[in-house]
């Protein structure tokens, strides 16, 4: 594997400068921008050299295909390259250089499959620019109606339909694409774990050495959701108008940023307010109106539902009116493909994740998808800290060509189904 090692290590340092911002050192890799061009030409470039069949779908996602998938739908490895705001270098970015570094694993070791094999690069999947996570993989699916995503909006007001304007693309072609979708038989997404749990070994002690724990097989992802509450008020002086005239929306804010998290301890899940916006944002201004986005999820369903509500409730009480952006039930991915990966990967630990996912939403459209996980030391992630160890990231390659190479060459290779 020294070869393919080699060639993981040459892209990782090749991707690593693109979108980073020296002052964080986090990454700015948003959707239809010029760094998003610049990942997009990388990844078209990497097709190329391995003369992959390089197509886009109604979305914009990129497919590179080793074989005719137009025939036999094949197998499909990757992820995404987009980032939050001054996020890691691995979520994603790990993924899709894993997919290419394993094709060239097979290729290197004489595999001849027995269908396509195919690495995808999907956009938008953080929804860092226009709001909807998995946007890309949401829009082919028909999860995210085609009108809806082109009216979306970024924070400077340029629509999703605009952005792909100055792209120089054609926004009326955007939408649900079934021809993508069928020539996926299967799909395995190998991501880098965004929380602690491959780091503490089974004793409660950090474990970072053992190599059976390096990788683990996606079971599930949580139910979660995104949503804006939009909280009024009235514009005054903040040095003339007296504490008892004051109607601050921001007071209204402190009660949902609270409540939020006061419910969701109670209820056993997770939530947080990240993302605000203030009119009109001056220091020596009251706010007239706040709008903030609550993201939650849970393993429960009621649980996230509960304390959404209970937030709303509170918030209501400042006569903020909640709307639901987004919602995905829990996915538990293709029963048989797991059972297969851990057959494939019989050491590899069990592992279910709050965090979506393009591969949760290609599961609940038919999709049969399943993922590996590598190993965070910090468990830290969506922030400059996020990391993996050269090590885990190699036992990553190594576990998603052991995966790929079985359902490529084993003649039944078909389509498990079974979600859930």
């Amino acid at each position: 594997m020294t070869t393919t090692f080699e060639s993981f290590d040459r892209m990782w340092a090749e991707l690593e400068p693109i979108g980073r911002a020296p002052e964080t050192g986090g990454y700015r890799r948003h959707a239809w921008t010029r760094t998003d061009h610049d990942l997009r030409e990388w990844f078209a470039a990497q097709c190329a050299a391995r003369g992959l069949d390089l197509v886009e779908d109604r979305a914009g996602n990129q497919w590179g295909w080793w074989g005719d998938p137009d025939t036999t739908p094949g197998v499909v490895i990757g992820s995404h390259l987009d980032s939050v705001p001054d996020g890691g270098a691995f979520d994603g970015p790990l993924g899709v250089v894993s997919a290419l570094a394993a094709l060239d694993a097979l290729r290197a070791a004489g595999v001849e499959p027995a269908v396509p094999v195919g690495v995808v690069s999907f956009v938008d999947e953080e929804g860092a620019r226009f709001g909807i996570a998995c946007a890309g993989s949401r829009i082919i699916t028909g999860a995210l109606h085609a009108d809806r995503a082109r009216a979306l909006t970024d924070g400077d007001g340029v629509s999703m339909a605009e952005a792909w304007r100055r792209a120089g693309r054609d926004p009326r072609t955007l939408g649900p694409d079934e021809e993508a979708l069928r020539r996926v038989g299967h799909f395995v997404e190998l991501h880098v774990e965004q929380g602690k749990a491959l780091a503490v070994a089974p004793d409660g002690g950090d474990d970072l050495t053992d190599p059976t724990r390096a990788v683990a097989i996606g079971t599930d992802i949580w139910p979660h959701g995104r949503w804006r509450i939009d909280l009024p008020g009235e514009a005054n002086h903040a040095g003339t108008t007296r504490m008892a005239d004051r109607h601050d929306a921001m007071l209204g804010l402190a009660t949902v940023v609270q409540s939020a998290r006061s419910y969701a301890v109670a209820l056993g899940c997770v939530a947080t307010v990240g993302k605000v916006d203030v009119v009109p944002g001056g220091v020596n201004a009251i706010p007239s109106h706040v709008t903030a986005w609550l993201d939650a999820r849970g393993e429960r369903e009621e649980a996230v539902r509960a304390a959404v509500d209970a937030v709303a409730e509170e918030a209501g009480r400042f006569g903020a009116i909640t709307a639901e952006e987004s919602w995905t039930p829990t996915t538990t991915f293709d029963t048989g493909l797991v059972d297969r990966l851990h057959g494939i990967l019989p050491d590899a630990p069990l592992l279910g994740t709050g965090a979506g996912h393009d591969a949760g939403i290609l599961a609940t459209h038919g999709v049969p998808s399943g993922m590996l996980f590598v190993r965070n030391p910090t468990g830290v992630s969506h922030s400059p800290s996020e990391s993996a160890s050269v090590a885990d990231c190699h036992h990553g390659v190594m576990a998603l060509t052991a995966v790929v190479t079985d359902l490529c060459t084993v003649q039944d290779a078909e389509p498990t189904g079974g979600n859930g």
